[in-house]
């Protein structure tokens, strides 16, 4: 569903806990007073100000019926924050927080309707404008990561995986050269990784059209190649560890995926598949980058000399 956000011209780009979050200025957050920040996950006043024209806005701010929100935006995203850092159960959730069910309430809205999505991916084009990069990327890297579920997850989303020996579900991801997620897709653990690239990359063509180059490893060997530039005019391309390798080597490009996995694994969430659906699954790895490019967002730029 395809949301615009809301322009905050001729207001002051200071924020303060007389919260400007949409909730506040037009819902009923007000109501339920404000949330001093103390966690380490909380958004800082220079995130939060990269953040909040970034923010969809919501479904009854645009006449499209619904209760207009009562628990302040900025407090709702820290709540989600705090749960995909630290790995908390919803009813968990600290007391400070607006109440779990309603953070869980605005998480599933998020996920079902797309948002989450649209989120983070404004924040990787503004991440890669920073940087000096194209909004939209030209080349990425596909792999995939198995980990092992829950006793939640059911069998009709679990499997096994052979080679890595886990009892689980499994992550396959397109990031572009900054590490930066551009699509991602949960499934059982014995899914193929030739098979979840070819509906993968289908996905991360449509939404990305200047993608042209893709790196990966042996695992997507095959007919993918020829499948990719036919279907998608996309170039995978192959690196390969040659047989003379010893040990734990660097490998060109495909580093910047496994630093990906690396981060995904420091939100504690993630280090286990804890979801019941793998919609939730996806979008708790969405959340887990948001972290990630607020915080490089909110970094002071260095000046040229």
């Amino acid at each position: 569903m395809q949301q615009s956000s809301v322009p905050m011209a001729g207001r002051s780009s200071s924020v303060t806990w007389e919260c400007d979050c949409l909730a506040h200025r037009f819902g009923n957050a007000a109501d339920n007073g404000s949330r001093q920040p103390r966690c380490p996950t909380d958004m800082t006043d220079r995130e939060w100000t990269a953040v909040r024209p970034l923010l969809p806005v919501p479904g009854w701010l645009r006449g499209r019926g619904g209760r207009p929100e009562a628990y302040c935006h900025r407090a709702v995203l820290d709540a989600i924050r705090y749960l995909v850092d630290n790995g908390i159960k919803w009813r968990a959730m600290p007391a400070d927080f607006p109440p779990w069910d309603r953070v869980d309430a605005f998480f599933r809205r998020w996920r079902d309707h797309g948002l989450v999505g649209e989120f983070h991916d404004r924040l990787r084009a503004r991440a890669r404008l920073m940087v000096g990069r194209d909004a939209e990327p030209s080349a990425g890297v596909i792999d995939s990561q198995s980990v092992k579920a829950d006793a939640v997850v059911g069998a009709d989303s679990r499997g096994f995986d052979g080679g890595k020996l886990v009892n689980g579900r499994k992550r396959h991801v397109v990031v572009d050269t900054l590490g930066l997620l551009l699509g991602v897709m949960v499934t059982a653990a014995d899914t193929g990784d030739r098979t979840a690239a070819r509906v993968l990359l289908k996905q991360v063509g449509d939404a990305h059209h200047r993608l042209a180059l893709v790196w990966a490893d042996g695992g997507y060997t095959g007919s993918l190649v020829e499948h990719c530039l036919a279907a998608f005019a996309l170039d995978l391309a192959i690196v390969k560890r040659s047989d003379d390798m010893r040990g734990f080597v660097v490998l060109p490009k495909r580093w910047i995926v496994e630093r990906f996995f690396a981060h995904l694994m420091r939100t504690r969430r993630l280090a286990r598949d804890f979801e019941r659906r793998t919609t939730s699954a996806e979008a708790m790895i969405y959340w887990s980058m948001t972290l990630l490019m607020t915080r490089r967002l909110a970094r002071t730029r260095p000046q040229p000399a």
